[in-house]
């Protein structure tokens, strides 16, 4: 499934929920990717204050601007609470990482006209092919 390049425009601010402060777990990697890559990114992770010299934000409401795409990187079930907050929020794109998609979630989104990314890796799929 091509990627709408609206989620890969690099001048989109990516919040990355499910940011870890271990540099070897997914979120963490696609997190630096993103930075790396030149994306405006922001961590979220409740648990941490810090990844690395960056600030890491607990939600996606105390972020200090309103992401263009968000990308989540956390168990299914979060992913789904992810998608109500970006509904609430008036966040139109959520790239579900695979791994943290869910029907529940894709079906949400569709109904609140929410674009979704999934079944498709940053990583693997975007930035190794690129």
């Amino acid at each position: 499934m091509p990627i709408p390049d609206e989620f890969l425009d690099r001048k989109n601010r990516i919040a990355v929920v499910g940011v870890s402060g271990n540099p070897e777990k997914w979120g963490r990697r696609v997190y630096e990717k993103l930075k790396s890559a030149g994306f405006t990114v922001y961590p979220l992770n409740p648990r941490y204050k810090k990844i690395g010299n960056d600030t890491c934000y607990p939600d996606l409401s105390s972020l200090p601007e309103k992401p263009d795409v968000v990308m989540t990187v956390v168990p299914p079930d979060v992913t789904e609470k992810i998608a109500e907050e970006c509904k609430k929020l008036g966040i139109k794109r959520i790239w579900m990482q695979p791994g943290s998609e869910s029907g529940r979630a894709v079906a949400f989104c569709r109904k609140n006209n929410i674009k979704t990314v999934t079944n498709t890796c940053f990583i693997v799929d975007v930035l190794e092919k690129r």
